[in-house]
């Protein structure tokens, strides 16, 4: 990686860091203001749903604008609501500030994913591209581990609308920090189409790449399935670990510690090796799948701890494989619009899996519940990668 670069993923780092203090303290302190489990419940849907409905009108925006401006844009307006929600909160006392904070930042956090996800095809010549993700994946998983840390800290220091104001600095400096890169690397971006199609034509351009490229639907058949287990996983985890075994907080905390862990040891491995993306995938998906079985096994805590951390841990190897699969048959004219659709539908079964969680918890025991979702998972990845071999797995094919 040249030196001329360090900056881009500083700033992403930055970016994600004051993100993810905003995402863990805002439903935190609706709590405190209101007592109210239904208000913070409420907070905690508009800061997400707005982030997945987002991607494709954000894609599109992608083709039609320069990347690095958008980037820049973004961060500066999130510095802006920032401001501007705890100057509405002062002269007017309200938890719907925070939830608008929540809103608009979400949405605005979704565009500078999409950004970055440009910037990456764009702005790094012939740098290979496995090996791009793998650090972008490793310094955005730093921002999303710390972030609940740095925040929880300085709430334990400060008022909330201070630390609402050290979030905008975060945002700000960021912003700055990409500044500095487009100073030094000086990127050469493509000229933008400002006349791409955009709206109901963008979508039914990308809807047409998905039904002309069979690598595109099957890779979005094996993401929905690696996040149903996600979302099932995650949904289940506090029950399980301080319910059925009975561990504290400290211990589930320690968890969630490991699980970042592996996954910043396993970006690592992806980053240095030399093994073609569709095998990574490959592997990825089955080190899930083994790991989803054996987190079933919620009695046995070791087996359980295992699976939790071979999930999540190779989620982010699995996304490495997805996103070079992505750059490989989008056309670059069509990559921001076709990627924000592909990226809403990867994404649609993580919350369906904490649904699954919540209808199906009277009837199954929570094992029961991950075993069935394990299995939904090794079944159609089995299905998906034969019938779709030739596109999904093209190195093989090179023997």
């Amino acid at each position: 990686m040249k030196s001329s670069n360090h900056h881009f993923f500083v700033s992403l780092l930055l970016s994600r860091l004051a993100d993810q203090m905003l995402l863990f303290l805002v439903p935190l302190v609706i709590y405190q203001l209101t007592g109210s489990v239904a208000w913070s419940g409420l907070a905690f849907f508009f800061e997400t749903l707005p982030r997945f409905v987002a991607f494709p009108l954000c894609g599109q925006l992608c083709d039609r604008h320069r990347n690095d401006l958008l980037l820049r844009l973004g961060q500066r307006w999130r510095m802006a609501t920032c401001v501007v929600a705890i100057l509405g909160y002062l002269a007017l006392p309200h938890v719907a500030w925070l939830i608008g904070l929540s809103a608009v930042v979400g949405v605005l956090s979704t565009q500078g994913v999409m950004a970055r996800e440009m910037l990456l095809v764009q702005a790094f010549g012939s740098a290979r591209y496995e090996r791009l993700i793998s650090h972008a994946q490793l310094f955005d998983q730093l921002g999303t581990v710390l972030g609940p840390v740095f925040a929880a800290a300085l709430l334990a220091q400060l008022e909330w609308e201070v630390v609402v104001v050290v979030i905008a600095l975060g945002f700000l400096l960021s912003d700055i920090t990409v500044w500095r890169w487009q100073r030094v690397a000086r990127p050469e971006l493509p000229v933008p189409r400002s006349a791409s199609p955009n709206g109901y034509r963008a979508l039914l351009i990308a809807g047409r790449h998905l039904r002309t490229s069979p690598a595109l639907p099957a890779s979005i058949g094996l993401a929905m399935a690696v996040n149903l287990l996600l979302g099932t996983l995650l949904a289940t985890a506090p029950a399980i670990v301080t319910g059925i075994q009975g561990h504290g907080e400290i211990y589930y905390g320690a968890l969630q510690a490991g699980g970042a862990l592996a996954t910043v040891l396993v970006l690592l491995f992806t980053a240095r090796s030399l093994i073609p993306a569709d095998r990574l995938g490959l592997v990825a998906y089955t080190a899930m799948a083994l790991g989803g079985l054996m987190v079933s096994v919620t009695a046995m805590s070791w087996l359980y701890a295992l699976g939790f951390l071979l999930v999540v841990g190779f989620d982010k190897m699995f996304s490495v494989s997805i996103r070079s699969l992505r750059r490989r048959v989008i056309p670059p004219e069509d990559f921001g619009k076709t990627t924000g659709l592909v990226v809403m539908l990867n994404n649609l079964t993580q919350p369906l899996g904490g649904l699954i969680v919540s209808v199906t918890a009277g009837f199954w025991a929570t094992g029961s519940i991950l075993l069935a979702v394990a299995l939904v998972m090794l079944v159609a990845g089995v299905l998906i990668v034969w019938c779709y071999r030739d596109h999904v797995l093209p190195s093989w094919n090179q023997q």
